[in-house]
């Protein structure tokens, strides 16, 4: 589950209750209580009674569980209300888009990064050696296009041959502030092939005080600068904000479609309670489609929990096919586990 203590709207003590002793009562009642993405804490001392019936509700009732942590005082689970708001992907085949986290540390300290990049932040360089591998070995599996994100990737002084090694095996899409294009971190955009790289930059407002309030004082007109530099490059550039509010989404839009910007050149997200962020929508994998997602550390379900052991698949990230299988395995059980609760109710 996320490593991070969710704050819930309500507070459940059940003790030793189960579903089988009135435990379906008390979720009925801060049902109640609560609005749809509110979060209801229950925290009980008999989790081997309470597991599988728990799930089992969550998956049948569309409520996610989205943490679950134990210490002395028992084990608490975390409950979203209703389904998630934000957008878990499109259906696509299992593989076909790849994310590789280069790295970790960032030069900004966004305040709902959802892998907790910083400048202090770990490093967990994915490197040169294994990218080059991943290249070798992605195409054969089904890649046809490849993320490559952090932290941010231009800090890494080999980034330009983590990208041209990508490029050669499929279309890349790098993630990036774009407030470093100067020095030798521009003369490593330079060396970028632009038929097959897109660059991806974060401006989340329209407005540089909203934008600043979130990424630091300046964020907002050095990305600006950094876009107009990727574009007088020769870059495709696609803009990706995340916002808070439906209002913040709306506002956002209006200032795209100002600027003519493409429907497929804007990505605009809203904020997923994972990492450092204090608030936003609460995800569990089973709200998530599987977007295979290789860091330094692993391979995990989806590039939102990256750095959350409740989304991570497997340690071992070469062969890459076996890294795939171990993916496909766990879809298959997730999808095997909704279709034995699809027969639970009959109608004749």
């Amino acid at each position: 589950m996320p490593n991070t203590e969710l704050t819930a709207r309500v507070e459940l003590d059940v003790a030793d209750r189960t579903f089988r002793s009135g435990l379906l009562l008390d979720l009925l009642s801060a049902l109640r209580r609560t609005a749809a993405g509110d979060l209801i804490a229950l925290t009980g001392r008999d989790a081997a009674a309470v597991d599988s019936d728990l799930d089992a509700w969550s998956r049948l009732t569309g409520h996610s569980i989205v943490s679950r942590t134990t210490n002395a005082d028992g084990t608490r689970w975390v409950i979203r209300h209703g389904a998630a708001t934000a957008d878990g992907g499109d259906a696509r085949p299992l593989g076909e888009r790849l994310w590789l986290y280069v790295n970790f540390h960032c030069n900004l300290h966004c305040d709902y990064c959802c892998v907790r990049s910083s400048p202090t932040a770990r490093r967990r360089e994915l490197g040169l050696d294994r990218v080059r591998r991943i290249a070798r070995e992605a195409p054969p599996l089904g890649v046809r296009e490849l993320f490559v994100t952090g932290g941010e990737p231009f800090l890494l002084d080999d980034i330009d041959d983590i990208v041209i090694a990508l490029a050669e095996a499929a279309p890349v899409t790098l993630l990036t502030n774009a407030m470093l294009f100067r020095g030798p971190r521009l003369a490593a955009l330079n060396r970028l092939p632009r038929e097959r790289v897109t660059l991806q930059i974060s401006l989340d407002s329209s407005d540089p005080v909203l934008h600043d309030a979130h990424r630091g004082n300046g964020a907002w007109q050095r990305a600006v600068d950094g876009i107009e530099v990727a574009r007088a490059k020769g870059f495709r550039v696609r803009l990706a904000a995340t916002v808070a509010t439906d209002e913040d989404e709306a506002r956002f839009t209006t200032f795209l479609d100002a600027r003519q910007v493409a429907a497929e050149d804007r990505v605009i997200r809203r904020v997923a309670l994972r990492g450092a962020a204090a608030s936003g929508v609460a995800l569990s994998r089973a709200d998530l489609v599987p977007e295979i997602t290789i860091t330094a550390e692993g391979v995990y379900w989806h590039p939102v929990g990256a750095d959350d052991d409740d989304l991570l698949v497997t340690r071992d990230i070469l062969p890459l096919a076996s890294a795939f299988d171990a993916v496909r395995e766990h879809a298959a059980r997730e999808g095997a586990h909704r279709d034995r609760l699809a027969t639970v109710f009959h109608c004749a």
